[in-house]
């Protein structure tokens, strides 16, 4: 997935109102950018790292920048929500998730479950159905991996609910882990933050829910898939309580 014009560098001054970034441009301007990620950002947003912004074209935008990277001092973050979706469903298309390949069709945002929609769905004659959620792991744990969630999600157990309940009734539900920054060693729940989705989550994977990961390949030009992460189940005893 390539970004769709060129971005800005800048340094991120403070992330504030969930959905504001005041950043100091190269050329020493300072511009307020909409921050597509309602998320907690933790790891992804100290002040004085570099970031990335795109600038939008419509008129209509009252911010005229989104924020899109930030640096962690290791590695670029993907920290726009609004990408995986598509770039998953892109990469799907492609034939880079050998475990999802073969599909005939794919629709996005399909209503399932209990007033819900699921990320993508993948629709053949022959294998049937196949519904993907998707999530964004931006948090880098105090052992080194990347986890999921960084906030506590109810959102995020509901619809581990939903995926077990299609694989209770004999569809296949896969939960898309993306994970969006190249530093880090291997990726897992964060137990620390939400051990209640963490114990769903291993729920979930011995109902028949299947669990993927990938971790992204990230440069100011675009974001792409780097190839499969594997999954540690196992909860992060070591880690403090958040």
């Amino acid at each position: 997935m390539r970004f769709e014009q060129p971005l800005l560098e800048g340094t991120l001054i403070r992330r504030y109102k969930r959905f504001m970034a005041d950043v100091e441009l190269t050329d020493g301007s300072v511009v307020t950018a909409h921050c597509a990620n309602s998320g907690s950002m933790a790891t992804c947003k100290d002040p004085g790292q570099p970031v990335m912004l795109l600038p939008a074209d419509s008129p209509k935008r009252k911010l005229k920048y989104t924020w899109e990277l930030y640096h962690s001092g290791g590695s670029w973050v993907g920290v726009n929500t609004h990408r995986p979706n598509a770039l998953v469903a892109e990469a799907i298309a492609a034939g880079e998730v050998a475990e999802l390949a073969g599909y005939a069709t794919q629709r996005r945002e399909v209503k399932y479950g209990r007033n819900s929609r699921i990320d993508i769905l993948l629709e053949d004659p022959e294998k049937g159905p196949c519904h993907v959620e998707v999530k964004n792991c931006t948090l880098l744990a105090p052992d080194g991996a990347v986890r999921f969630p960084d906030a506590v999600t109810e959102r995020g157990r509901k619809h581990l609910d939903e995926l077990m309940e299609l694989a209770a009734d004999g569809g296949r539900a896969v939960m898309f882990f993306l994970v969006n920054r190249a530093d880090g060693e291997g990726f897992g729940p964060a137990d620390h933050i939400d051990p209640a989705y963490g114990e769903r989550l291993r729920e979930a994977a011995e109902a028949g829910v299947e669990l993927l990961a990938y971790r992204t390949r990230i440069t100011p030009e675009g974001i792409g898939l780097a190839g499969a992460e594997p999954i540690d189940l196992g909860p992060a005893h070591e880690l403090a309580p958040a």
